[in-house]
């Protein structure tokens, strides 16, 4: 009792574990349901290793080594569409949301819990159950109205049967919002590359998904108390939307330019069709991992950019992963800062904080140093070329799930290497370091200032 009852007080310091260990049990319990004969389809084998695989890729929103639509029955579908609903709503939010369903109320712990998953700790616990409701409406609507127009277009130009067309626009619009890049064909959307009515939607739903929670609320909260104004938006969303359209605009820019004459990819489209996908490829690079044209043929400069893109991310309590772009744009604004000559970092007329410096720098580091430490990994188990396998951590760690065509390839320790970097990836590196941490140190004293040479 007297271990048992310590193991809760540690949890209560640090809920974060909460947060860690519900995915963790997610991920065992996915394998587990993937690995029945009953999720396989006629004919195929599944491995353990591809059940762990798939249910880690469908919980992140990252990677894949087979075909959703192709090796998994309607059950084996049906549980990784769970899995990646259950990923992008977040463990510990689906469970209090669903404790607040059933009592219609919450245990402090719970609410400290879900505040440490959704990143609204500034609220005040009295605020969660909102803040659940809220998550819970805007995920549904979001999810059924990308279902009902990618329905709507498969059933009347593709011509698919009226089952059939819901259940693509059900999977489709569970997996953009969510940012998990699952589809149900082989080659991903490659087949769809040419069709805006399915590929706007899809990419509208993941840069949804990748604002963030927090933001989505605020704008809704806003839109309704100012009909659309935007002079009470916290510094947050003002910083996470000129952030994200800038980096979708540069990623448009730079796929265009750098793909628009390569045969492999964009070159045979119409000039329309390669903004398109262009614009498509920028927005999915950073969230989601849809692909409409063969990765593994675009250019290096096109990879190594792609790479930038997924390290970066989304928004902070999003569906996506990476180290969020106010991390970044904190970094941009420090490093502004020190060329300039000031003593403190400034955004959009607000001071920055150096613990907000120090967090958004811990973050980097321990992303690039996951990142390094998985490439040298999977060169070491593989032999393959680095920007290949470089390519293949950075959208592990960032939860995108785009490929060069080496996943499925790669031998069981390398494969093994992906499934740990998705699992930090999603759950994040500040909160993993969190989780891990047996007790808090309060240092009661101060050492002699010296400063080293920088540089």
């Amino acid at each position: 009792m007297g271990a048992t009852r310590a193991r809760w007080s540690r949890l209560a310091v640090h809920p974060t574990r909460g947060v860690v260990s519900g995915f963790a049990l997610a991920i065992v319990l996915g394998t587990a349901l993937l690995t029945l004969p009953a999720a396989t389809a006629p004919g195929r084998d599944t491995s353990t290793l591809t059940a762990l695989f798939t249910a880690a890729g469908a919980l992140s929103g990252g990677l894949s080594i087979v075909g959703t639509g192709s090796h998994w029955s309607p059950f084996g579908e049906g549980v990784v569409l769970a899995l990646i609903q259950i990923g992008g709503f977040g463990i510990m939010t689906l469970a209090s949301l669903l404790a607040l369903l059933v009592s219609g109320r919450l245990r402090l712990r719970t609410q400290l819990t879900t505040q440490a998953e959704t990143e609204t700790s500034g609220l005040g616990v009295g605020g969660i159950r909102r803040v659940l409701l809220g998550i819970a409406g805007t995920t549904l609507a979001v999810e059924l109205a990308t279902a009902a127009v990618l329905a709507l277009r498969f059933r009347f130009g593709h011509g698919l049967t009226v089952a059939d067309a819901v259940h693509h626009g059900i999977f489709y619009g569970i997996s953009a919002f969510n940012n998990a890049g699952f589809a149900l064909r082989d080659d991903n959307l490659v087949g769809y590359a040419h069709d805006p009515w399915i590929l706007l939607p899809i990419a509208l739903a993941c840069m949804l998904g990748a604002l963030g929670f927090p933001v989505l609320l605020e704008l809704l909260r806003s839109h309704k108390a100012q009909g659309g104004g935007t002079g009470r938006w916290s510094l947050h969303t003002r910083l996470t939307l000129v952030t994200s359209a800038l980096l979708l605009a540069a990623g448009t820019v730079m796929t265009c330019c750098l793909e628009w004459s390569n045969a492999a990819t964009l070159g045979p489209m119409s000039s329309g069709d390669k903004v398109l996908n262009g614009f498509f490829t920028a927005a999915s690079a950073r969230t989601a991992g849809f692909s409409t044209v063969d990765t593994g043929a675009m250019e290096p400069a096109t990879l190594l950019g792609i790479c930038v893109l997924m390290f970066i991310g989304g928004a902070s309590a999003g569906t996506a992963g990476g180290i969020k772009v106010t991390t970044f744009a904190v970094l941009a604004a420090a490093i502004l800062a020190e060329i300039r000559g000031h003593a403190e970092a400034d955004i959009m007329g607000r001071r920055v904080s150096g613990a907000t410096l120090r967090q958004a720098l811990t973050v980097a580091l321990l992303g690039v140093g996951l990142v390094i430490l998985g490439t040298l990994v999977l060169l070491a188990v593989t032999g393959l070329p680095t920007g290949a396998v470089l390519f293949e951590a950075v959208s592990a760690f960032g939860t995108v799930g785009l490929s060069t065509g080496i996943t499925a390839d790669l031998p069981a320790a390398g494969q093994l290497t992906i499934v740990v970097l998705m699992f930090i990836g999603r759950v994040g590196p500040i909160t993993l370091a969190s989780a891990l941490a047996l007790r808090q140190r309060d240092r009661r004293y101060t050492l002699p200032e010296e400063r080293p040479v920088i540089g």
